[in-house]
This record gives C-alpha cells, structure tokens and sequence, in this order.
C-alpha cells in the first residue's frame, strides 16, 4: 500500500508535467499563429481541412485504446510525426 506522501509526490510530478505540457502549447500556437493563418489562406485544395480530420479521428482512436504517453514523449520534439510512420 502506497503512503500518502507517495501519492501527493506522483500527483505533483503529474500536475507538474501536464503545467509545463500546457505552457508549451500554448505558446506554440501563439508564435504559429500568423504561419497558420497563411497556410489556411494558401489552402485552395482543402488538403489541411482533410488532414485536420484524419488527424481527429487518429487522436480519437488512441484516447479510445487508452495509450499513454509518458513524461519523455511529451517533451520528444517529433512527437506529431509518429503518424506519419
């Protein structure tokens, strides 16, 4: 049986990940914003509104299967390409 002081040192590390997980996000899609907005200017073919959606069902498949990610694959800097393997 695991201790309390187990359990609130494992619940900070995780809040503590997914804090700096959300930061990082954040500020990417801040500083990609302006390339975003030329890119869905550009986009005559819908090619990104169809990879969007392949992308949203792939995201739903791997919630529904329950497949973690850990700490080092939150902070790998290819993590969105795996799906291109």
């Amino acid at each position: 049986m695991q201790t309390l002081a187990v359990d609130i040192a494992s619940s900070f590390v995780d809040d503590a990940a997914a804090l700096v997980s959300g930061f990082g996000r954040a500020a990417l899609r801040l500083a990609m914003a302006p390339i975003d907005r030329i890119a869905n200017a550009c986009d005559i073919a819908g090619v990104l509104a169809e990879r969007r959606a392949t992308f949203l069902m792939w995201r739903t498949n791997r919630a529904r299967y329950g497949r973690r990610v850990s700490l080092l694959g939150r902070l790998n800097p290819f993590r969105h390409l795996a799906h291109l393997t």
